[in-house]
């Protein structure tokens, strides 16, 4: 099971990004990596490709940033936390390792 999933509500821990929180819109399992919403912005110089509709000119955009970098936020506890699960199987469920809060229901 994986401790960051899409649309999980995350806190970067390290790098210029430090302390910021954002959503995560992607996660890129072979490369370990996540794309979070308003985090780690890059600018792109975009030209024309043939008739192609496609935005030109300088485009800013949310670059992949390592797993390592970033802890699931805790409502409960109001910074990032590791995550442990509870159960087995398809009953497994991710909680917060300091106060238990469950992050997603058990099926």
């Amino acid at each position: 099971m994986q401790r960051i999933k899409k649309g999980d509500t995350v806190e970067v821990i390290s790098g210029d990004e430090k302390g910021k929180r954002g959503e995560v819109h992607e996660v890129l399992r072979k490369a370990d990596r996540v794309i979070v919403s308003g985090v780690n912005l890059v600018k792109k110089h975009q030209r024309r490709t043939g008739n192609v509709r496609t935005q030109v000119g300088i485009i800013e955009r949310e670059a992949p940033m390592h797993l390592s970098n970033v802890m699931l936020y805790c409502p409960n506890c109001q910074k990032g936390v590791r995550v442990g699960f509870q159960g087995e199987g398809h009953d497994k469920a991710r909680v917060c390792r300091k106060c238990g809060h469950v992050f997603e229901e058990r099926r």
